[in-house]
């Protein structure tokens, strides 16, 4: 939103913010019906055609139908909430009544929830368009390709991927198909698709954001749904609406009293001034080549982004050492995840297989990604696995002694690299390589990814600022600053203004 020489104010599609929208349709110079079809139109060009980024599943087929609601809203009683006339993506593991929830995969392309996840009623309440469903590592996991749709591609260089597993809604808020959008993040599935699509992404602590209807959740704890956005105000802004008790997801009960009054609140362009980070420079990302030149074109942005922090008036501890990291993190194990399934089907009503075990004697098993390979999580029978235990006591050994290194340097949160790599080619395939799980190891502390710049490929790199346990306020805060202070975020150049857009 700008003001014109004449003192007009104009609206810009590119890039724009939930508070452009919100004044876009307050001064009415947009509708939520026009904005939801230039969105459309974006998406026909560049998802379908054009670069072709493969980011949509599904488009909602009565998205248009929304939007004229709440512009008949608008006219008769004012804004719904918050969020109205937003246009938002879903990653497809978050059920969305009117779109099937196919999680990527031709094992579930039929498939319609008879509910609205918890999340999205509470979009809906505030709202929010439901736009589309987009890519993901299939069935939830791993970098962005799938059966039912091939591979996504990263609209800084198409030949490149998106990250994953919240790989389509990194790219489409990147390449402005849609305003903002939800991912959600069991290793590093938000964080490292905001970093290799130049947006922001949060994931917030276990237990603020119920996982009710979404593929993947309860009895499993270390899943977190989290906002992936072009700015962290609107990240902070659609995760005021998304946090909440949710008694169908017993973890939400830990969240209690740890939800402020306003996460925008905390945004304060100076809120790095006098703030004591840690710099965490130890490798932790699994295949992550340390010798490499692309390693190092990372972290040639990393230490750029340190001193851009003292700069920018914190006081930084470089290098802080967490003892014993590496060979706790090396301990960790899968989760037992059909309780899971079960706990999700049953909610969602006529699932296609009864169970987890009928699914995998499907004959389309075999046509999934990954699904003959021996590390398939798919294949793992009933129950956790035998490093569990192992696990659940390494978690807590580093979990006291990350806490301990922030108490004896007084620390407000520790940064270090999103990613340790560069976005790799699509033709590598799903290697994960760079991707940090440090955060999603822990599960109970909030990380935030920002833009941090580019590398000398001009590819997109993020630092992550991590907290103590329902830090999420202060996380907002300290990435608002570093990114007042630097202005990192560009849309990509794959996907520039179509002709006579706004």
């Amino acid at each position: 939103m700008t003001q014109s020489a004449s003192g007009v104010d104009t609206f810009h599609l590119l890039e724009a913010t939930i508070d452009d929208i919100q004044r876009a349709y307050g001064t009415r110079i947009a509708s939520a019906r026009q904005l939801t079809q230039l969105y459309l139109d974006r998406i026909e060009a560049y998802d379908r055609g054009g670069s072709h980024i493969n980011s949509i599943i599904t488009i909602a087929p009565d998205a248009l139908t929304q939007a004229e609601r709440l512009d008949e809203a608008l006219r008769s009683s004012g804004p719904v909430g918050p969020l109205h006339g937003v246009p938002i993506v879903l990653k497809d593991q978050i059920d969305a009544v009117g779109t099937p929830t196919t999680l990527g995969s031709v094992l579930f392309r039929n498939y319609f929830p008879a509910r609205d996840s918890f999340v999205v009623e509470r979009l809906r309440r505030a709202g929010a368009i439901i736009l589309a469903k987009a890519t993901l590592g299939e069935l939830g996991g791993g970098d962005t390709h799938g059966s039912l749709f091939g591979s996504t591609r990263n609209p800084f260089d198409p030949q490149r991927t998106v990250g994953g597993s919240s790989g389509g809604p990194g790219a489409a808020v990147s390449a402005n198909l849609a305003a903002v959008a939800i991912g959600q993040e069991g290793v590093a599935s938000i964080r490292r698709p905001a970093a290799w699509n130049g947006i922001v992404g949060m994931r917030p602590t276990a237990g603020l954001v119920s996982r009710g209807g979404v593929y993947a959740g309860w009895p499993t704890t270390n899943g977190s749904l989290g906002p992936l956005t072009r700015t962290v105000r609107d990240a902070a802004l659609l995760l005021e609406v998304m946090v909440g008790y949710d008694p169908e997801d017993p973890i939400t009960a830990l969240g209690v009293g740890h939800v402020p009054p306003s996460y925008a609140a905390y945004l304060d362009a100076d809120g790095l001034k006098g703030a004591r980070i840690g710099v965490l420079r130890e490798t932790m990302a699994r295949n992550s080549e340390p010798d490499s030149e692309d390693f190092a074109k990372v972290a040639a942005v990393f230490d750029r982004a340190v001193e851009e922090l003292t700069d920018a008036g914190a006081t930084i501890i470089d290098p802080i050492v967490i003892p014993n990291l590496l060979p706790l993190l090396a301990k960790r194990s899968g989760v037992d995840d059909h309780a899971a399934f079960d706990v999700y089907f049953a909610r969602g009503g006529n699932p296609p297989f009864k169970s987890r075990e009928e699914m995998l004697r499907s004959p389309d098993y075999s046509k999934v990604r990954g699904a003959r390979g021996a590390a398939s999580p798919e294949g793992r029978p009933p129950g956790h696995p035998p490093g569990y235990p192992e696990y659940l006591a390494a978690r807590e050994e580093l979990t006291i002694n990350i806490a301990k290194v922030m108490a004896d340097h007084n620390l407000d949160a520790i940064v270090h690299k999103t990613v340790e790599h560069q976005p790799t080619l699509i033709t590598a395939g799903a290697s994960g390589k760079g991707a940090t799980q440090l955060n999603t190891y822990l599960v109970y502390v909030p990380a935030i990814s920002v833009p941090a710049g580019f590398t000398t490929d001009d590819l997109p790199v993020g630092i992550t600022f991590m907290g103590r346990p329902y830090s999420e306020g202060l996380m907002i805060k300290l990435a608002y600053a570093y990114e007042q202070a630097t202005g990192y975020r560009r849309p990509p150049g794959a996907t520039p203004p179509l002709r006579g857009e706004p």
